[in-house]
């Protein structure tokens, strides 16, 4: 994999790499019911959800057995690579088995969603930059890819540049993938759980894609 093309540019060689380069099929053949941030930071995503009124058309990246809505949106694309997990998304309408590391493009037609979101996943994708501009392309005018993130990881899946990062530059990091993208505006970026809070940190980068920007 060549990071300036599929990474984006000017990342330093073996930022994308991982501890374990085995096939990601096989290690996420098996189901895990579980949650991967805590309860409260489980709550911070669905009020940052409310707060930005992602409604309608959704697609949820790299998603799981749940969506951490606190009100499902209308109707609910979830994308991951565990059908049985998918399948027991109850908030889900549609399910989509699909890895985007082995191809980063969507199997969605362009402008066919209203907004994104991508929970606690982020840092294992190897191909972030070509992601983030093919959820450009499914995106209506004016959709958002919202990416919300702690620091509990699958150490082995995880890119080594997300591993040995601090968390505020894991928000620069995801900052730089919006960038490096070219297609969306100015990234915004939270902290969503207060600063005293002795549990999960819940992070939040994200950005509207820009006017126009929809390649095929």
């Amino acid at each position: 994999m060549d990071p300036g093309d599929d990474g984006g540019p000017g990342f330093a060689p073996g930022f994308f790499t991982r501890l374990d380069e085995v096939d990601d099929a096989a290690f996420y053949a098996v189901p895990r019911f579980v949650t991967h941030i805590d309860d409260a930071a489980i709550v911070a995503v669905g009020d940052l959800y409310d707060e930005l009124c992602i409604d309608g058309d959704v697609l949820d990246l790299m998603s799981s057995w749940v969506s951490h809505f606190h009100t499902p949106p209308r109707h609910l694309r979830v994308l991951g690579m565990n059908e049985p997990e998918l399948r027991s998304n109850a908030a889900a309408r549609e399910r989509i088995v699909h890895d985007l590391n082995a191809d980063p493009r969507i199997p969605l037609p362009a402008e066919s969603v209203d907004d994104a979101v991508c929970c606690a996943s982020v840092d294992y994708l190897t191909r972030p930059v070509a992601v983030f501009r093919d959820v450009a392309r499914v995106l209506r005018p004016g959709g958002r890819l919202v990416c919300t993130f702690s620091n509990r990881v699958f150490a082995t899946k995880a890119i080594r540049g997300w591993l040995y990062a601090t968390d505020e530059e894991r928000c620069r990091i995801v900052g730089e993938y919006f960038d490096r993208s070219g297609v969306f505006g100015p990234p915004i970026t939270a902290r969503r759980t207060p600063p005293e809070h002795r549990g999960d940190p819940l992070y939040a980068v994200w950005a509207v894609r820009r006017e126009g920007e929809n390649r095929p």
